[in-house]
């Protein structure tokens, strides 16, 4: 689909309603698409498993396909025409809680789409301090945190979640850092619907513009990263280190809090459901359904953090493509991962099943083959017991564990 021109926002109920508007279109669209598939394949003769079908029809049929998907877009361009206009009249400048929760929702599920699409509902990267954006100039910063400090803290939230979403049960692992360590936070917003090596190179980026402007001499940059923002943190060290960007220079630790290191079962098990659904050339057009899971979701499978861990050379990505990629040496890293399950007897925590969406092995860094795993020391890795993937945002015992940590550098 053709990317459409992103328009300057004007309010962001305006916004909101112009970015629903393009969903609709391409929604509309879509299952038309899926449908004259469908058709297409049905009225040919049947053809052996495996064997492509033919996805368009011709003739009457072509032509009133060819027509709904005509009208949608028209359609849909004069709503977002009027939008335009009314725009000034619908006020709601202010950004609630409750939207920034929907919007980085629909950014993880679609977010790839969303910006190939140009559509306004499309989340761009920024650094955040209590869900307002920071300007990355030294004047500005100095302005927005008068009382910063040379100790930096950088939180990044996992899949379809956002900066304000750290405060869990009115716990937040920033401000309690801030408080007892001196650490001045700043929170990362960015779309989580991108693959995470995309997200990895820009957070790169901007964090090395951040850290040339910050308006005290930096001492240390600490990344507190939950559940996929490990990924995009490990992806943006790649790129720093590789480039030899000015912010790779300074000391750097990294926390891991239940970051799917080496994949998430649950995603796996997705892509098989596509494998299975596309072996018959009459169900093969429902794939299509199953590809509505973004970029990013889909790089959660192995955990891919380099372009080329997503770019293998079948292209279906089932298959783990990923290169080996241990953590720079000069940084400190620090693993965290939790179960929904009480501690065992035993003490053997590698057969409890984890918290829910990532196994305690990915979560610590752990692998089989030793080329794939992060060696993370055992004096830097712990599991927490009773405490869900989310849970952990608020969990005192994790908030000690981190605290603990970060005091005794």
């Amino acid at each position: 689909m053709p990317r459409r021109k992103s328009r300057k926002p004007e309010t962001p109920i305006a916004d909101d309603l112009r970015g629903l508007n393009h969903l609709a279109i391409d929604s509309v669209t879509g299952i038309t698409d899926l449908i004259e598939a469908m058709h297409a394949a049905i009225t040919h003769l049947p053809s052996a498993i495996g064997r492509p079908a033919p996805t368009a029809t011709t003739g009457i049929t072509g032509f009133v396909y060819r027509s709904v998907r005509g009208v949608t877009k028209l359609v849909g361009s004069g709503v977002d025409a009027s939008l335009s206009k009314v725009a000034p009249m619908l006020g709601g400048s202010k950004l609630s809680p409750q939207r920034e929760a929907v919007l980085a929702a629909a950014n993880g599920v679609l977010g790839d789409h969303l910006e190939a699409t140009g559509n306004p509902l499309a989340l761009r990267m920024e650094f955040r301090r209590d869900g307002q954006a920071l300007p990355v100039t030294r004047k500005q910063l100095a302005s927005h945190l008068p009382k910063a400090s040379g100790k930096l803290l950088v939180l990044v939230h996992g899949l379809c979640m956002n900066d304000l979403q750290w405060k869990y049960a009115g716990h937040d692992h920033g401000e309690a850092l801030a408080q007892d360590l001196g650490y001045t936070p700043v929170y990362l917003h960015y779309n989580s619907g991108r693959h995470i090596s995309t997200n990895g190179h820009d957070f790169s980026r901007l964090l090395d513009k951040l850290a040339k402007a910050w308006p005290v001499p930096m001492e240390e940059i600490v990344l507190l990263c939950h559940s996929m923002g490990g990924l995009v943190a490990r992806s943006a060290l790649d790129d720093a280190f590789g480039n030899e960007l000015a912010w790779s220079e300074l000391p750097i630790r990294i926390v891991f809090l239940g970051t799917p290191h080496h994949g998430a079962p649950l995603e796996r098990a997705g892509s098989w459901a596509d494998l299975l659904i596309g072996i018959s050339p009459y169900s093969a057009p429902l794939v299509r359904l199953g590809k509505v899971r973004s970029a990013g979701i889909q790089d959660l499978r192995h955990g891919n953090v380099r372009d080329s861990d997503w770019q293998d050379r079948d292209g279906d990505g089932r298959a783990d493509g990923r290169t080996p990629l241990p953590l720079p040496r000069r940084i400190a890293a620090y693993a965290i991962a939790v179960t929904t399950q009480d501690a065992r007897e035993d003490g053997d925590d590698s057969k409890l099943r984890g918290d829910g969406l990532v196994p305690i092995a990915s979560a610590l860094g752990e692998h089989a083959d030793p080329a794939f795993d992060l060696r993370i020391p055992k004096s830097r890795r712990w599991v927490g017991h009773g405490i869900n993937h989310l849970e952990m945002l608020g969990s005192d015992e994790v908030y000690a564990r981190i605290e603990r940590w970060l005091r005794a550098a």
